[in-house]
Parts: C-alpha cells; sequence; structure tokens
C-alpha cells in the first residue's frame, strides 16, 4: 500500500487582483492507488469542513506519492 499526500487549494484574489491558489487541507493517506486515496482524502475534507462536497471550500486537488509500503 502506498502513502498519498493529498492537498486542497481556493483560488482567491489578492491585493493586486490576481490569482493565488491557497491552501485549504492536507491529508496523508494509505491507499492502493491515487483514485483511492483521492477519494478518502475527499470524505475526510468533508467531515472534517462539516460540508457534503468538498468544492464548497476547494477549487483544486492534486495527489502526490510520499511512499511505498510493504505490506
Amino acid at each position: 500500500m502506498r502513502e498519498y499526500l493529498v492537498t486542497f487549494h481556493k483560488v482567491v484574489l489578492d491585493d493586486t487582483g490576481h490569482d493565488r491558489r491557497v491552501l485549504q487541507q492536507q491529508a496523508v493517506v494509505s491507499a492502493p492507488c491515487e483514485t483511492s486515496a483521492l477519494a478518502l482524502a475527499k470524505t475526510r475534507f468533508c467531515e472534517a469542513a462539516g460540508i457534503v462536497d468538498w468544492r464548497l471550500r476547494a477549487d483544486s486537488c492534486d495527489v502526490a506519492v510520499l511512499s511505498e509500503r510493504a505490506a
């Protein structure tokens, strides 16, 4: 099983009117694949924020492999 780092960002305007990606949350999850890791992180994000859809608080999410653990 692998460990993944999933990050959620929201795009906001800064003082100068330029788009800026602001980190909303990061989650380290263990999952067999990237798709499963993303689904688990989205579920945890919604539970932590008390919302039904992660897109209410973030515009994008990224997944990165951290490590692979032996079974």
